[in-house]
């Protein structure tokens, strides 16, 4: 049976309980370690408490009136309503990828496709790999998305269930990327799902990772999920994130990323609908010569709020990183892009930027953007910036006088300004199918 959530005040001393009485052997397997891990996550959502309005990591979004909703938690759940016709709709045309599917927050092994993976790398879900691969979950699993430090990484280390768990070994170059697909059915009322991946990528491992999901039905959907990512020495890791449920989904998507080595990492997030969502973004470079590269394209029409709050943590020298969110906002939407990029006094030599541009389609939309830079060292090379405006009126003009309708034009415009992330996206098919959404989304 499903445990409920009748009140934000109550979900702690709830989460509580539902501990105690299942004596959390029924959340992500039996590891010793997570059991732990759980057992202390529970006191830390205790203390750190859900944020509100007077804390400036939350200033701009209002996620209580999503917490006040009375959620089902759907513990045991097997996720075994999920039919292959609906894993056949989130499936993106022309990626020949390897397929993990995820329903309500748990691996389904039966419509998962996984075969011809090569010798030596583990996609599997993470409750299994818990019990499995023990060794690697316990040596990366809570390491860089700490449950001490913020309150919906401890919540989803409490509860998350299951997930997914992707390994590659040393200088393993996956042929083709992994396909993430979650599935979100729920209960016949409000749902709350807390699904937890684990992607170790060796020395040497290159790997790409598409996230895609569907909230089915038309109950309200909270997705509270945690990314860690270990990224080793020459390794390279790509990962993208196609958020398009329905709005009444909402989400707060966590994601850490630590580069060992020299490395290179990538991650894209393409929001086109929900009701608020949050993505926070953390990179550590913690080796000279990391390269971190952060993308985001938001488009926000209706009542949708969307958050991106991302760091870069730079603690040693010569390393690089680049940072670009565009977002596009209609009618009554809200966006919010808070980006720091921290500069350590030893990180000599960093090169960071970070850009944030949007365009604001209505009187009502709106745009709050702080990029932030903190650096203590002296030898750097750092720059950042923020632009919010409307469409060039001179521009629709030109267009409109080359014999274009202000429709065509003003799709035109969108559509060139969305441009600069979508050329980042590395995989054609899901470049491809990202160009057809932005498109339909500016009637293009």
């Amino acid at each position: 049976m499903p445990t409920t959530i009748d009140r934000e005040q109550s979900l702690v001393a709830r989460f509580v309980q539902a501990f105690e009485m299942n004596d959390g052997h029924t959340l992500n397997g039996t590891n010793a370690r997570l059991h732990g891990l759980r057992k202390d996550a529970i006191g830390h959502v205790a203390r750190l408490g859900f944020p509100g309005r007077k804390d400036e990591a939350w200033k701009y979004t209002n996620i209580g009136k999503v917490l006040k909703r009375a959620y089902a938690l759907p513990m045991g759940h097997t996720g075994g309503d999920a039919t292959r016709a609906e894993v056949d709709r989130l499936r993106v045309p022309g990626l020949d990828a390897y397929e993990l599917v995820l329903a309500d927050g748990r691996f389904r092994e039966d419509l998962s496709a996984l075969g011809g993976l090569p010798e030596g790398v583990f996609v599997t879900g993470f409750a299994r790999a818990a019990e499995v691969h023990a060794d690697l979950v316990d040596a990366h699993a809570g390491q860089y998305a700490k449950a001490s430090e913020e309150v919906f990484t401890a919540l989803n280390t409490a509860f998350a269930q299951d997930g997914a768990f992707v390994y590659v070994p040393e200088n393993v170059v996956l042929d083709r990327p992994i396909h993430v697909m979650h599935l979100v059915r729920g209960e016949d009322t409000a749902t709350m799902i807390q699904p937890r991946l684990l992607i170790v990528a060796e020395r040497g491992a290159q790997l790409r990772l598409v996230q895609t999901s569907e909230a089915l039905g038309a109950n309200p959907v909270f997705l509270n999920a945690v990314t860690e990512v270990y990224v080793g020495h020459s390794a390279h890791v790509d990962l993208y994130e196609i958020q398009d449920d329905h709005a009444h989904a909402s989400a707060v998507n966590t994601l850490h990323a630590y580069q060992a080595g020299p490395s290179v990492f990538r991650t894209s997030t393409f929001t086109f609908s929900g009701e608020v969502i949050r993505n926070n973004v953390t990179v550590h470079p913690d080796a000279e010569g990391c390269e971190a590269h952060l993308y985001g394209l938001f488009l926000g029409d209706g009542a949708m709020h969307v958050d991106n709050h991302t760091l870069v943590d730079h603690a040693v020298p010569a390393c690089f990183s680049n940072e670009l969110y565009k977002g596009v906002l209609d009618d009554r939407a809200t966006g919010v892009f808070n980006g720091k990029v921290f500069v350590r006094q030893d990180a000599q030599q960093t090169n960071a930027y970070q850009s944030n541009k949007s365009i604001l389609l209505s009187e009502t939309a709106q745009m709050y953007s702080k990029p932030e830079l903190e650096i203590y060292a002296d030898d750097v090379q750092c720059s950042h910036g923020a632009t919010t405006g409307q469409l060039d009126r001179e521009g629709l003009f030109y267009l409109r006088s080359r014999g274009l309708s202000e429709a065509q034009a003003r799709a035109l415009m969108l559509t060139a300004f969305a441009g600069d992330v979508l050329e980042t996206v590395r995989l054609p098919a899901l470049r491809d199918h990202l160009d057809a959404l932005v498109a339909a989304r500016f009637g293009a």
